[in-house]
């Protein structure tokens, strides 16, 4: 972890020396052409807490510190495509610079990319790979690695736990089907646990993320399946802590390993609690900071060659930055979202988790 700590520490300082040569350089040699520039921001929903958390907030303060007259226009789709696209529509009226966009439908959003291109705006796509040949970069994580990490830990808690492939099986609660990365995790996943020997008793994909969507579905598989469910694949902390739900409701008990992802506050505290299993920690702060480093980038003009290439659906290569992702069970929090700043031991230990942050070692 620390390594890839490092790592990122390193990509920052550099694209923020980057950026201080940006800010007294922009095309035709002349300041004022970018000087109070307006650069757009669109995020997909606002059932994930990441998004208010974390994201917009390092997004803006890193525009901040990198541009101080630049104007970040915000935008939450809530999980509506055509609301996505009409507050697109309207920052580019509004005359923004640089639009960088999650899309809630990575497929959709290729309208966006294709109206923002008339206006020769240039388009990041941002966690989200949206199905355009006409993006400027991509920067997000390596998405199939999440689901892997997600799979390799429950698979071998199953081990752990003395449970044999003919025990019983694993149900899957996907992502949604609108999100490209949503399909990288599931196929990850798939990847380990299809070579485990453990069967899938039954998979849903979560249409647009939302919790109580995959309760339910989780409420009928327990009716279906009872005991046979040995543990659940849940593709992030919203899902998993859905499917958790579900289970204390029919009075599972003890509760089977759940799996989750972005690492949410709740999502640690029921780790400590023993009632999630793990966690993936994406490092947020470092992914925002760089997409805004990249749109001051693009408003002064100046292009960055991304450490990979992402294909499209249509094939088409796009520059990309992929950061690492990080499996968190509860004998690394401290050394990893609280060595890292992302979140504080006074945040996670609160009065009903003091005693397991204690035995965790959180401090």
């Amino acid at each position: 972890m620390r390594a890839v700590t490092v790592t990122a520490a390193l990509l920052l300082t550099a694209g923020t020396l980057a950026g201080c040569a940006n800010g007294s350089e922009t095309p035709g040699g002349d300041n004022g052409d970018t000087a109070g520039a307006t650069i757009g921001l669109l995020l997909p929903d606002s059932v994930t807490a990441r998004y208010e958390s974390a994201d917009r907030p390092y997004f803006e303060a890193k525009v901040k510190d990198l541009c101080p007259d630049c104007k970040v226009l915000y935008a939450n789709a809530d999980g509506d495509a055509a609301k996505q696209q009409q507050q697109a529509e309207s920052m580019i009226t509004q005359g923004a610079k640089v639009l960088v966009l999650d899309p809630f439908d990575g497929e959709a959003a290729a309208a966006i990319v294709a109206s923002a291109k008339a206006q020769s705006i240039p388009v990041i796509s941002y966690d989200r790979l949206i199905n355009s040949a006409d993006l400027s970069y991509y920067i997000s994580f390596d998405n199939e690695k999440v689901g892997e990490l997600q799979a390799t830990a429950l698979i071998q808690k199953l081990k752990d736990d003395g449970v044999q492939p003919g025990d019983g099986g694993i149900l899957m609660v996907n992502g949604s089907p609108t999100d490209n990365n949503a399909s990288q995790f599931k196929a990850g996943a798939h990847k380990v646990i299809d070579a485990s020997g453990y069967k899938v008793l039954a998979e849903f994909d979560t249409p647009g993320w939302d919790p109580p969507k995959a309760q339910d579905w989780v409420t009928g598989q327990i009716t279906q399946f009872g005991d046979q469910i040995k543990a659940v694949y849940a593709a992030n902390d919203g899902t998993g802590g859905a499917a958790i739900a579900a289970l204390k409701a029919a009075g599972v008990n003890p509760l089977p390993p759940v799996t989750g992802q972005d690492a949410e506050l709740a999502g640690i505290q029921r780790i400590l609690a023993g009632d999630q299993f793990m966690t993936v920690y994406k490092a947020l702060k470092p992914e925002a900071e760089r997409a805004a480093q990249l749109a001051v980038d693009l408003v002064n003009g100046k292009t960055d060659k991304g450490d990979t290439t992402v294909k499209t659906k249509g094939g088409a290569d796009i520059q990309s930055f992929l950061l690492v992702p990080v499996a968190v069970t509860v004998d690394n929090i401290e050394s990893t979202v609280v060595a890292d700043g992302f979140y504080k031991a006074s945040d996670i230990c609160t009065a009903d988790y003091a005693a397991a942050c204690e035995k965790a070692g959180v401090k």
